[in-house]
């Protein structure tokens, strides 16, 4: 079994019951082709909470930091993640990411760029609509409701996909892309944070 599979089987182990994650929409990713999800951001946890609710094995960027240790930086490539330089334009990485996509894989963003620190959804950094736009995507909202603190169940809600075509269409603009994701986002917030 390889290493993805292996560490994504333990997570649950550890995170399911810790946290009593319970997950809705997973019936909203498709099975195949390209897909984005776009995830609120309240915790260093949440990449490994999408890593072992969505169905599909998903890859991340993460902050360069974290590669410069070898056993660190290999292990996080071992479970699809890969390098971006913070603070400034990435080439490198844009082009990972797109290639991602192209391969009919799945990519994890957090649009917002850092964790939120009062849990309230921050602006969204055009990157997604970047992504969104330049690739064949299926564009997946993510809201990941409650707090790692909370003794209340962690939900994690993927929502409908964000109709991409019309946006397309009128020729919208990155940011303008990101603002649709993120009001997706915080459609998924608002109807599941009181319930």
């Amino acid at each position: 079994m390889e290493m993805y599979k292996i560490i994504k089987s333990l997570c649950k182990v550890v995170f399911y019951p810790k946290y009593r994650i319970q997950v809705e929409g997973v019936e909203n990713i498709p099975k195949e082709g390209p897909v984005l999800i776009c995830s609120n951001h309240i915790s260093n946890y949440d990449p490994i909470v999408l890593g072992i609710t969505v169905p599909r094995e998903i890859y991340f960027m993460a902050k360069e930091e974290l590669f410069e240790k070898k056993v660190i930086g290999s292990f996080l490539r071992k479970l699809h993640a890969f390098p971006v330089k913070r603070g400034m334009r990435d080439r490198q990485a844009l082009r990972r990411a797109l290639e991602v996509l192209d391969e009919n894989h799945t990519l994890g963003l957090f649009p917002e760029g850092t964790r939120s620190k009062d849990g309230t959804l921050g602006k969204g950094l055009a990157g997604a609509g970047f992504f969104a736009l330049r690739s064949q995507a299926t564009v997946i909202p993510c809201a990941i409701v409650g707090t790692y603190k909370s003794k209340d169940p962690l939900r994690v809600v993927y929502g409908k996909p964000i109709p991409m075509a019309q946006l397309r269409e009128r020729k919208a603009s990155s940011q303008e892309v990101t603002d649709e994701i993120m009001e997706g986002i915080r459609h998924i917030l608002d109807k599941n944070e009181h319930n």
